[in-house]
């Protein structure tokens, strides 16, 4: 019931957020927030640490971009375009990693994806390093028209909405308890008779189609696409989202996709800021060092806050909840010696 409540206070504040806010940074925010969900599918519910997620982030908004703007398909087919691609991609990757385990598999998503980068940089339908430009966000099914940031503030949350509702069902299906499963004990998850390779692969390709639907979507938001939403340092920052968060809650990813976007974007403010009130003109360059601080922070938790932020605030509640009994109990045995 708690959780129920705490997703209708998000939904509420999310609705009302435009209105106060700017609308293009907030989708920017709603995008990397389903990448950072789709890509803990894997690693928080299944255990598989991809390298290699920014091949479906950016694969999907190139070929959304390239669709909507130079063969001129409608908006939504364009997305559906850029997701089905992602979801092929996904399966070809999928299908040659997961015949590896640890470090293994990850090396290998990560090899693939820089040949994903490669092509990207050589393709002529992608423009090499200029990127596509010019996306047209056109109408969503003939009617709305998306050339209005409002209109497609809703629509945007409406995806990501329904992209979080897809991975709440998957974890909460028979089908997500078997990757739990297959994370926890993957010997014993064969030895009940499960396929953990095809299991995994579902969990693979599952993940990259939702990557690829965020891409799709940054990509109409913002009206262009380059080599850096295809490049490995993407595919780190969605590791750091999900670290930052929280790896395998449901709430951690989002928290820490608005953390480390909205850090990258502010930095450079904060850092005008400081300067003038402290008179230290070093602050001023801190926009130019968002690697270095995203860095510290990856540090921090990892030595500090392990579980993440939502993780670290679950673990403490639980703990104040199995105190409390504990004190409740010390209370009754007082009153009773009071009373002896």
């Amino acid at each position: 019931m708690s959780k129920k409540i705490g997703y209708g206070i998000a939904l509420a504040l999310a609705l009302a957020a435009p209105f106060f806010g700017y609308p293009v940074f907030l989708m920017k925010l709603l995008c990397f927030a389903l990448f950072a969900c789709a890509f803990n599918l894997l690693i928080g519910f299944t255990g598989l640490l991809s390298f290699g997620h920014a091949a479906f982030f950016g694969s999907a908004g190139y070929v959304t971009g390239h669709l909507l703007t130079v063969v001129g398909l409608p908006t939504e087919l364009g997305i559906l375009a850029g997701v089905a691609a992602s979801a092929v991609l996904g399966l070809v990757v999928g299908s040659l990693a997961i015949r590896r385990q640890g470090i293994y598999f990850s090396m290998i998503t990560l090899a693939l994806a820089q040949m994903v980068y490669f092509a990207a940089l050589r393709s002529p339908y992608t423009h090499g390093e200029d990127g596509l430009q010019g996306v047209p966000r056109g109408r969503l099914f003939g009617v709305l028209d998306l050339g209005n940031d409002l209109t497609l503030y809703y629509v945007v949350l409406a995806i990501a909405v329904l992209g979080f509702a897809l991975i709440v069902r998957t974890v909460h299906s028979p089908f997500g308890q078997v990757l739990k499963a297959i994370k926890e004990n993957e010997p014993r998850a064969i030895s009940l008779g499960y396929d953990a390779d095809r299991y995994k692969l579902l969990a693979f390709v599952l993940s990259a189609a939702l990557t690829g639907l965020a891409g799709a979507t940054k990509t109409l938001v913002l009206g262009f696409e380059t080599l850096t939403d295809v490049h490995w340092t993407m595919s780190g920052l969605v590791v750091l989202m999900t670290l930052v968060g929280g790896m395998g809650t449901m709430a951690g990813p989002i928290i820490g996709a608005f953390v480390i976007v909205a850090l990258e974007n502010k930095l450079g403010d904060l850092g005008l800021w400081l300067s003038e009130t402290t008179g230290i003109a070093w602050f001023s360059t801190l926009g130019e060092s968002v690697g270095m601080v995203t860095g510290l922070i990856f540090i921090v938790c990892v030595l500090l806050f392990r579980r993440g932020i939502v993780g670290e605030i679950g673990a403490l509640l639980e703990r104040r909840a199995r105190a409390r009994p504990d004190a409740g109990a010390r209370m009754a045995v007082n009153k009773e010696r009071e009373v002896a």
